[in-house]
């Protein structure tokens, strides 16, 4: 195994664990969930163990007790497992009154939740780990912090070093830490078997039913094509029946997009909804995202050359990349990421909005003039639309680019700043 590459969620976990008795780590399998934990543990339970994986979970229901005895902080992984566990967390984080006892990972919404009858609130704090920015895995420079913007510190500089190769390609390896790395061919072969994986198994594990494998590829593909879209239910299964021969009902789409959200692999962003000076109609649904371009790439079966062989949908894809950026930034800035858009069709790709009430707004483009052009004017559109009386201003203006080699402002004040050099 080689030396730990530091996750900007380190520090969350920290402070999150001087906070709570218990910590539940969430977020996708191979992101990294059980390394970053280990990190910060003094002792571990690992509930899928080969072989102890039966005596654990027998214990569960007759001993739970004796699972969580070790050295604190201790880490209890793929907890989920046995979901009476919760509740023997619950408890024993009240008999020892003191905080930072226990860890949890899991890569799954227990499918059965009837074991767990208390909602952990006082004892558990949720922390949603995702696979690494740029940044994290050392492809983006990191001259241009997130948290330096929202508190208006120090000069826009630096360079970045992606060119359209490297960039096609960090988007079809992704950001997973066993991928990092490894010789390109290697590294772009662990986003296939990771879809080969969510194809075969692991989506089965979000409701403990066997799902027809046809069926999720189909889905996962609908899926990587309206990456960055609002599409319904409804759309999907029509586009499922214009590309394969056996058509879908819209139920059993909803039932295994539902099932990919459980598992984490699917991360739709909620729309923003700000105080407005018109009264335009804000459209309420959810954007469509993986949680990492990779998955897309791997749906649709191909790799860098595609990418740069068809720039839109080197686009989309981009865009599915910044969105896993900036929700790994925002998640150490105490903020969340949202999309924009009304029924005059005007949106925002990304708003980072922090618990403080600041928010930045932020359009990605690729790369060229008019892609930059087109950014800046959605972004001045909006900008006009927004209440200042009733809601601050927005702390910046952004066009992140994916082809830019340095960051500047515009002379509207408007950023443009390479992916390449942020970070949170």
């Amino acid at each position: 195994m080689g030396a730990y590459k530091k996750r900007i969620v380190d520090e969350i976990l920290t402070k999150r664990l001087e906070s709570k008795g218990a910590v539940l780590v969430e977020g996708p399998k191979w992101c990294g969930k059980t390394t970053t934990a280990l990190q910060q543990s003094a002792s571990v339970l690992r509930m899928d163990s080969p072989e102890s994986k039966e005596q654990n979970l027998n214990l569960a229901k007759f001993n739970p007790l004796r699972l969580l005895k070790g050295d604190t902080p201790r880490l209890l992984d793929e907890w989920q497992l046995a979901p009476s566990l919760w509740d023997t967390v619950r408890y024993e984080v009240d008999q020892r009154g003191r905080m930072g006892q226990f860890i949890l990972t899991g890569s799954a919404v227990p499918p059965d939740t009837k074991e767990i009858t208390h909602s952990g609130t006082g004892r558990f704090t949720w922390l949603t780990m995702r696979p690494m920015s740029l940044f994290e895995s050392g492809e983006s420079t990191g001259e241009v912090s997130l948290r330096n913007l929202f508190e208006r510190k120090g000069n826009l500089d630096g360079e970045s070093q992606l060119g359209i190769e490297e960039l096609a390609y960090l988007v079809c390896r992704g950001g997973w830490p066993q991928a990092v790395g490894l010789k390109q061919e290697v590294a772009l072969r662990q986003a296939f078997d990771y879809f080969d994986a969510v194809v075969r198994s692991d989506i089965n594990r979000a409701d403990g039913i066997n799902k027809n494998p046809e069926r999720v590829k189909r889905i996962m593909r609908s899926l990587a094509r309206n990456q960055g879209t609002q599409v319904a239910v409804t759309l999907i299964a029509q586009d499922i029946a214009l590309n394969e021969v056996e058509t879908i009902n819209e139920d059993t789409v909803y039932t295994y997009i539902e099932a990919l959200k459980k598992i984490f692999v699917v991360e739709d962003m909620a729309a923003w909804n700000p105080n407005l000076r018109s009264k335009a109609a804000i459209r309420t649904s959810d954007t469509r995202y993986y949680v990492d371009p990779s998955i897309a790439t791997a749906s649709l079966g191909i790799g860098p050359e595609d990418l740069i062989n068809d720039l839109r949908t080197f686009g989309f894809l981009f865009e599915t990349l910044c969105v896993r950026d900036l929700r790994v930034f925002a998640e150490s800035l105490d903020g969340s990421v949202f999309h924009y858009r009304d029924n005059s069709n005007l949106e925002c790709d990304m708003v980072v909005h922090l618990r403080n009430g600041s928010y930045g707004l932020i359009e990605a483009k690729l790369g060229g003039d008019t892609l930059i052009a087109e950014g800046v004017k959605n972004l001045l559109r909006l900008k006009k639309k927004l209440d200042i009386t009733k809601m601050k201003e927005p702390a910046f203006l952004m066009v992140l680019t994916g082809l830019g080699q340095y960051p500047y402002q515009r002379e509207d004040g408007i950023l443009v700043v390479p992916i390449g050099c942020l970070r949170n």
